[in-house]
């Protein structure tokens, strides 16, 4: 019993953890419905995706690719994101 306020400390460290994954999920989730609505794609597997993806044109998948790749990259520790981040400052 020395250690229970450590304990829940970490408890509660541990739920905002959690708290935090999930509103990213969501926001995940958010924008990949949001991706399917503005491509007209019924089937919300990834054999529907990539059937989609198969039907379009260049110019369609180089816009889509980007907005993927934008929403999904990683934010942490690249060169390209810090000078992304001056640049916009």
């Amino acid at each position: 019993m020395k250690n229970s306020g450590l304990k829940g400390a970490f408890g509660a460290l541990a739920l905002v953890g959690v708290a935090f994954a999930v509103k990213k999920m969501a926001e995940r989730r958010k924008f990949m419905k949001g991706v399917f609505e503005e491509y007209g794609i019924k089937e919300k597997t990834p054999f529907g995706f990539a059937d989609k993806i198969r039907e379009m044109d260049d110019k369609q998948y180089s816009e889509l690719k980007g907005k993927i790749k934008e929403q999904f990259a990683s934010r942490c520790c690249t060169d390209f994101s810090r000078k992304k981040e001056a640049a916009e400052a």
